[in-house]
């Protein structure tokens, strides 16, 4: 009977071995199938690695912004920290709503407590998200917390299903026949950084055009939603010392119509929060809209994102003592560095538009 048993408990145990190894092949198998079909980004729509890019930035940003495109083509921390030695990032993406700009926010004080939280209000403006793509954009990149989850659960739309962010292989399985050769370069590789602490850099010229009449709306108001997420967001800087500052980004489109901004002012003056409408500010900040943007006047170039930089960058280092930190060694490293490799993909950037008329990596975004 012993020997029976010892039998039985031998083929038991090997039937489970067999079992687990085969589990293992297939989670590996997975694994490997996922890192090579998640989008890596690196070409014409750079902006999918905004998000992950904010973990590899040495932290301890005195200045964190945050906010859709207002936020990141508009801004540039680069010349933030060349004229006042300002450590910034901005944790933006395209088309993000004001509901994940509270959970990137409140992630980003895990980790760090900025002295000043800049953000870009535009975005109250929006309803909800009209592109599953914007999402992925977003969240794809953050890390795993209760803060990814509840910020994909407050913004994600009715046909999104929660088990394609679980396990992006189940959203992107029928990708193998786009695969490029950066999907290869980078599926088990760290990638290059494609941003500058959160900055997206265009050095082309579209000047401002005329854009059609906006369709008239019954109702101004901005959305229930975004006013209690609003409100979360000051809550959070409250709790945490943090001085919030909101800002409207001189963008010609979409119109910042009266009603939005006598919600904003109202609101900020009844919380006692600073607020910068720049497009009340274009001549003291020197822009010109025919040579400072690259889109006809709906998002700055990198030359009138440096003259608002240079602009706000005054005011918030004069307001809120802001310091300077381009005598400390370490920090200085690390931003001189990336400072250099911005100051060069400008000079290529604006050497191949007065060759060519357009920037190559973002013709095909374009079309």
């Amino acid at each position: 009977m012993r020997r029976l048993s010892w039998l039985s408990d031998r083929k038991l145990r090997h039937r489970y071995g067999v079992l687990g190894a085969a589990l293992a092949v297939f989670l590996g198998a997975a694994w490997l199938a996922q890192s090579l079909l998640v989008p890596k980004y690196m070409d014409h729509v750079i902006e999918g690695n905004f998000t992950e890019e904010y973990y590899r930035s040495p932290l301890g940003h005195e200045l964190l912004m945050v906010g859709n495109c207002e936020a990141y083509e508009n801004i540039s921390p680069m010349k933030l920290w060349e004229d006042y030695g300002i450590t910034s990032y901005i944790r933006g993406n395209s088309n993000q709503l004001i509901p994940q700009s509270y959970y990137l926010l409140r992630e980003a004080l895990r980790y760090e407590k900025p002295k000043v939280v800049l953000l870009n209000i535009q975005a109250m403006a929006v309803e909800g998200q009209d592109s599953e793509e914007y999402n992925r954009m977003v969240f794809d990149g953050m890390r795993w917390s209760k803060d990814k989850w509840q910020g994909i659960m407050a913004s994600r739309m009715e046909e999104e299903k929660l088990a394609d962010y679980l396990f992006p292989l189940l959203r992107y399985h029928s990708r193998w026949s786009e695969l490029s050769k950066d999907d290869f370069r980078y599926a088990f590789r760290q990638k290059p950084q494609k941003s500058y602490n959160g900055y997206y850099l265009r050095a082309d010229i579209r000047p401002y055009t005329e854009f059609p009449a906006e369709r008239r709306r019954s109702d101004y108001a901005f959305p229930e939603k975004n006013m209690e997420y609003l409100e979360r967001i000051v809550r959070l800087c409250r709790e945490n010392g943090i001085e919030l500052v909101f800002m409207k980004a001189p963008s010609m489109y979409p119109v910042w119509v009266e009603p939005y901004e006598e919600q904003i002012t109202e609101f900020a003056g009844r919380e006692g929060i600073y607020y910068i409408n720049t497009l009340e500010h274009m001549d003291e900040i020197g822009l010109d809209m025919s040579v400072d943007t690259y889109d006809e006047g709906l998002h700055l170039n990198v030359y009138g994102a440096e003259k608002l930089s240079a602009w706000l960058g005054r005011d918030l280092k004069g307001r809120y003592g802001l310091a300077d930190f381009r005598d400390k060694e370490e920090v200085a490293a690390f931003y001189n560095q990336r400072l250099e490799e911005y100051r060069k993909e400008k000079e290529e950037q604006k050497d191949e538009f007065e060759k060519l008329g357009y920037i190559s990596k973002y013709k095909r975004q374009e079309e």
